[in-house]
């Protein structure tokens, strides 16, 4: 939204006064700034900032009060970020890109966030590190992954998507895929060292629309009939009920969303069971469209990626399978907005 255009949300005289006033005060618009560009803590923040942590909190009230921020809470942590599904978010939007980039405070504070985000990465590299081996292993067993995503790519459709979310989103690979197709992105994980993961490569992707919660998929920080492309990617595998994950992403879709999921064909590898706690060894596609069918979707269809055409011994054969809302799409103005917190 902004305010030059024609379908921006309009305030009355004295909301616009407020909203105004809650902005106007240099360490808040300072902060506004920051939370445009990343989701902080107030640790982040009273970094960044150089100021104490009871004063950036009083900032942040004023700001949550006046709608112009949100605020998450990931176990222990407080998260921040910038209201940007909220008219008020929006409005805070515009006024952000209407300063100075030079103005040099605020070039400063860019460079302590700069240091900030280079910090998450540099421990988000050393848990990837220590975890690589592992996931190397189980990649070498199946076709390369720039296959896997060029084909879910294809089957998610040629479309742009209002909304995505991304279940057992692990590293973020998937939001960074489907980036350049989504106006928003979510995804959902319940490692808080995968989402460290994730945050470090989206900022490094400077993909400011995308964003990661803590969260599972029985119990999701969105919104229902949110999403127009839900993605599950090498997930249901590790889970006790599959299914159960089926219907909730499912619950999560926007009238005419497509749901997609990647895993494996039936397959006969112990040793994933054993050392790297897969629960199930691969599914079938019968057993997929049933799942599909028992939470009202439609239009199943499924694709193998298989190494040598699924002769290779010891190798594993990756499923592509994906389903449609069947309720007629609505305009993306009337649709709840993706970022909401609240579970439905």
């Amino acid at each position: 939204m902004s305010f030059s255009n024609d379908n921006a949300t309009r305030f009355s005289a004295d909301a616009l006064v407020e909203h105004l006033k809650s902005a106007a005060e240099p360490s808040r618009l300072r902060m506004l700034k920051l939370l445009s560009e990343a989701e902080l803590t107030v640790s982040d923040l009273t970094t960044i900032l150089g100021q104490s942590q009871p004063r950036v909190s009083r900032h942040l009230k004023l700001l949550l009060e006046a709608r112009l921020i949100r605020r998450r809470q990931e176990g222990s942590w407080a998260l921040f970020r910038l209201a940007h599904d909220s008219p008020q978010g929006a409005l805070a939007a515009d006024i952000v890109a209407r300063i100075d980039p030079v103005d040099p405070e605020l070039s400063r504070d860019a460079e302590r966030l700069a240091d900030v985000k280079r910090k998450r990465r540099d421990e988000a590299s050393a848990y990837f590190s220590a975890n690589a081996e592992s996931w190397d292993e189980i990649r070498s067993l199946h076709v390369p992954e720039p296959d896997v995503e060029a084909a879910m790519l294809r089957i998610a459709g040629d479309r742009t998507f209002s909304a995505m979310l991304d279940i057992g989103t692990g590293t973020g690979r998937m939001l960074e895929l489907f980036a350049p197709r989504c106006r928003s992105a979510v995804g959902i994980d319940t490692n808080r060292n995968m989402l460290n993961v994730a945050r470090a490569n989206l900022d490094a992707a400077d993909l400011a629309h995308a964003e990661v919660r803590l969260g599972d998929v029985a119990n999701m920080p969105v919104a229902r009939d949110a999403f127009d492309l839900v993605t599950i990617h090498q997930v249901l595998h590790f889970l006790d009920d599959p299914a159960a994950a089926v219907a909730q992403a499912a619950r999560s879709l926007a009238p005419g969303g497509r749901l997609v999921i990647v895993d494996f064909a039936p397959h006969d590898l112990e040793f994933l069971r054993e050392e790297h706690q897969h629960l199930r060894l691969g599914f079938d596609t019968a057993t997929v469209n049933g799942w599909f069918e028992a939470a009202g979707l439609d239009n199943a269809r499924a694709e193998a990626l298989a190494v040598d055409g699924g002769k290779a011994e010891g190798q594993l054969t990756v499923m592509i399978w994906a389903a449609d809302d069947p309720r007629i799409q609505i305009a993306d103005d009337n649709r709840p907005e993706a970022a909401k917190t609240e579970a439905a």
